[in-house]
């Protein structure tokens, strides 16, 4: 790809775009493919960051890096901290210096440290090398955090007052230094060492009497974290307190930093993204899904897949070991499918349910045995229910004796799955494994294989065989 600058568009290509109207189903892609300027400058104009950066990210890298030229500078800065990282780094890719680094000083420390931690070591140095002195700083300060830590996803911009400050000399601190501050709603008041006392809505700040002093508005016993927490369980907080921003202190409780709802919202949109692969057996990944190549979802999946099938072989190993009883009662093969069938989407539900109340903070390690006797009596009802069912479609197929069977197994084999898919999770979580690793085609397999046994027991009592 050749590098370019990043051209303002013309006052006459924009002024022929508005002359030109383009149906809103037409996407940005379509538009540059029957080669005309105005008509992607007017569909650039209408759309928000956001929706420009989706486009974007489905498109290759030539493309991109020519719809991201028309943008002019503003919006270019909006929309590519919009992007995610690889997708930033395919268009920095595509910028000659002047541009590169005009683009990435404008970014906030925190977007730009979690674009450098995924960069090749060449981009990182030439990134941090382009910067201001004071934006190097606090990037370096935020790469030295663990990934996943609050601290790689705070913003060091923040505006902090002193405690003894009067509401009036507030107001003036926060004018002369929130251009420069990520947000300015959520203001952190601080003793002399800079250890974190409280915090102050700027609501609160402006609605207050000018001769008020802060320590009067503080909020008593601020909700804050450690730098070095999970961020995660920070976004959660978050979202479970209905806070816009959480102070963020460092092992001597000062102040470093704020985490940002937005950021938080992205925290648990990657987390939540994450389990759900590792639930449905395929390796998270990062980018969009339109962007990737067949080769490149395969190469995620595949492995979880070959996992799989080697687990399976336990219900190979589990049928060929009561070979002997189906070859006196050869119908009970026509039921095996309904009951692993029945046993594994049981234990899916209870693993999925498991690990999202585990995510959400509504279950705890601690909780083991209550979600066992929990979910035990759910699946044994789901089994009774199943079992009415099954005994029917048995009666009618094969006669009374072997729909017993069917009944009694798939009460036994539910309750089974349904304890085993809410215990697994919470194991894992004590162990100090994802629980979304132990994910539901996990369950699955083993609950296949451990209901065979369960089946061909069964009909060995019931049968006499």
């Amino acid at each position: 790809m050749t590098q370019t600058d990043l051209p303002a568009v013309s006052p006459d290509v924009r002024a022929a775009a508005s002359d030109v109207r383009r149906p809103e189903r037409d996407s940005l892609r379509d538009i540059l493919d029957c080669h005309h300027l105005a008509p992607a400058v007017e569909w650039l104009d209408n759309h928000p960051p956001h929706v420009i950066a989706d486009e974007l990210a489905r498109m290759d890298a030539v493309d991109a890096v020519m719809a991201f030229r028309l943008l002019d500078k503003d919006r270019a800065l909006a929309v590519f901290e919009e992007l995610e990282p690889v997708d930033q780094q395919q268009i920095l890719s595509g910028l000659r210096d002047h541009s590169f680094r005009e683009l990435v000083e404008g970014m906030d420390p925190d977007d730009r440290a979690r674009m450098l931690r995924e960069a090749p070591a060449k981009v990182a140095k030439k990134v941090l090398a382009g910067l201001s002195p004071r934006e190097r700083r606090m990037t370096a300060a935020l790469l030295g955090y663990p990934e996943g830590s609050v601290g790689f996803y705070m913003t060091p911009e923040v505006v902090a007052l002193p405690r003894n400050l009067p509401v009036t000399e507030a107001l003036r601190t926060v004018r002369a230094k929130g251009s420069n501050a990520e947000t300015v709603y959520t203001l952190p008041v601080v003793d002399a060492g800079r250890r974190l006392i409280g915090v102050v809505e700027l609501r609160d700040l402006v609605l207050a009497s000018p001769d008020a002093m802060i320590a009067e508005l503080v909020a008593a016993e601020p909700v804050s974290v450690r730098a070095t927490d999970s961020a995660e369980k920070a976004a959660r907080l978050m979202q479970g307190a209905n806070l816009i921003n959480l102070p963020v202190v460092d092992s001597e409780d000062r102040l470093v930093g704020l985490l940002t709802i937005d950021d938080a919202v992205e925290v648990i949109e990657a987390a939540d993204s994450e389990d759900m692969a590792r639930q449905a057996g395929a390796s998270p990944w990062q980018g969009h899904y339109m962007a990737a190549g067949v080769f490149q979802l395969a190469r995620y999946r595949a492995l979880w897949l070959l996992l799989l099938l080697v687990a399976a072989t336990l219900t190979v190993t589990v049928t060929n070991f009561f070979e002997p009883t189906l070859e006196q009662a050869a119908h009970l093969a026509l039921f095996i499918p309904l009951l692993i069938g029945s046993g594994g989407n049981v234990g899916a539900q209870a693993a999925t349910t498991c690990v999202r109340a585990l995510a959400v903070g509504e279950v705890r390690v601690s909780d083991l045995f209550k979600v066992i006797w929990r979910e035990c009596r759910v699946g044994l009802l789901l089994g009774c229910m199943l079992a009415v069912v099954g005994m029917v479609i048995g009666s009618v197929f094969v006669g009374a004796k072997i729909a017993v069977v069917v009944g009694i197994a798939l009460v036994v084999i539910c309750g089974w799955a349904a304890t085993i898919g809410g215990t697994m999770p919470l194991l894992a979580k004590k162990l100090r494994i994802d629980p979304a690793v132990i994910s539901a085609p996990m369950v699955t397999t083993l609950v296949d294989a451990t209901g065979l046994v369960i089946y061909f027991t069964t009909a060995k009592v019931v049968l006499g065989i």
